[in-house]
C-alpha cells in the first residue's frame, strides 16, 4: 500500500469532513467500514438526499477492491479516503494493491447474454449513480464524485439546500 497522502482537489480549509481508513481485505469487513464512513457523512449533512447513491457506490467500490483487487486476501490491505466541502461535494477514493484492470473492457452487463449474470454489475451501478467517476493507477484506483446542485436539494440538509 503506498505511504503517500493522497491528492484531493478539495480545499483543506473547507473541508467539512475528511475521512482516511485502511482495512484488511476480508469481505465481512465490507459492511462495517460502509456504514462507519456513512454515519459520520450522515452526522455532517454529506451527501444528504443522495445517501442511497453514495452507500450503493461506495459498497461496490469496496466489494470490487476486496474481491478483485485484493483476491479475498485478508493479508492485504484496501484504502479508502473521503472528503467532503460546501463547495464541491464528496469525494470517495478506494485502493487496493492488486494488478488492476481496463475498465473499457467490462462487458456490458444491459446487453442480452448478460442480463441473467451473477456478477459485473458494480462499475456499471456506480458509473449511474455518482457523478463523476475515474479509474486511476491502472484500475487499482476509482475515484467517485457526488456533486451538491440546487435541483437536487433535500430541505433541512445542511449546504444540500
Amino acid at each position: 500500500m503506498p505511504s503517500a497522502t493522497p491528492q484531493f482537489e478539495f480545499d483543506a480549509g473547507k473541508l467539512l469532513v475528511r475521512l482516511n481508513l485502511t482495512f484488511a481485505a476480508d469481505p465481512k469487513a465490507i459492511p462495517d467500514v460502509a456504514e462507519g464512513v456513512l454515519r459520520v457523512f450522515k452526522a455532517m449533512d454529506c451527501a444528504c438526499g443522495h445517501e442511497f447513491e453514495v452507500e450503493t457506490a461506495l459498497r461496490e467500490s469496496l466489494a470490487n477492491a476486496v474481491i478483485h483487487g485484493c483476491k479475498g486476501d485478508s493479508r492485504k490491505q484496501v484504502q479508502i479516503c473521503v472528503a467532503c466541502d460546501e463547495g464541491r461535494g464528496m469525494l470517495i477514493v478506494v485502493r487496493d494493491p492488486g494488478s488492476g484492470f481496463d475498465p473499457a473492457a467490462l462487458p456490458d452487463p444491459l446487453v442480452a447474454e448478460n442480463l441473467f449474470s451473477e456478477h459485473g454489475r458494480g462499475v456499471y451501478l456506480i458509473n449511474q449513480l455518482m457523478d463523476e467517476v475515474e479509474f486511476r493507477r491502472g484500475g487499482t484506483e476509482i475515484h467517485m464524485r457526488k456533486f451538491p446542485t440546487q435541483k437536487e436539494a433535500v430541505p433541512g440538509c445542511g449546504f444540500w439546500e
